[in-house]
């Protein structure tokens, strides 16, 4: 019976994996830290457990002495204020940052598009699971938000998933 139910563990971790969505989050080509750093709107985000029912997100990027990056998430979660603080850290790559907000597990921040003047962003992981639209401002101009879903959708991200945040 161990055997059986240990099998079935490994052939449903297989069928997980195999069917996992493919798609393409290579950052952008580069990546000017100064002007990123500063406070970012979530426009739109894919649901999971550590934001959902957030509402009013934004996050903050800053610069710490020792050249990591503190980033701070605020929101609020039935009418009460919620903060999450964490790091980021540099890596080879310009626009891929490695995040953490829970101790030494890491994972990938991918900024694979980028307004010229840094007031738009899409975001993803390393997986197909994790996608954000980000902004300086609360709102984004429809034209704006066509371009940056058929990037999403080009790269093959099922954007029928997000969830628009509400910001007023």
């Amino acid at each position: 019976m161990k055997r059986i139910l240990i099998a079935a563990m490994f052939g449903l971790l297989f069928v997980r994996c195999s069917t996992a969505q493919s798609v393409d989050n290579a950052p952008v080509a580069a990546l000017d830290l100064q002007r990123y750093l500063g406070d970012w709107y979530e426009i739109a985000r894919f649901d999971h457990v550590f934001e959902r029912g957030l509402e009013f997100c934004k996050a903050n990027y800053a610069l710490r002495e020792d050249g990591t990056i503190a980033v701070t998430n605020t929101g609020i979660k039935a009418g009460k204020p919620k903060t999450s603080s964490g790091k980021a850290k540099i890596t080879d790559t310009p626009a891929l940052l490695r995040v953490s907000f829970f101790g030494p597990f890491y994972s990938d921040y991918r900024v694979m598009l980028l307004d010229a003047d840094y007031q738009w962003a899409l975001v993803g992981s390393k997986s197909a699971d994790y996608l954000w639209i980000l902004a300086r401002s609360p709102e984004l101009p429809q034209e704006t938000l066509s371009v940056v879903i058929a990037e999403a959708q080009r790269r093959g991200y099922d954007t029928s998933k997000l969830i628009w945040v509400k910001q007023k």
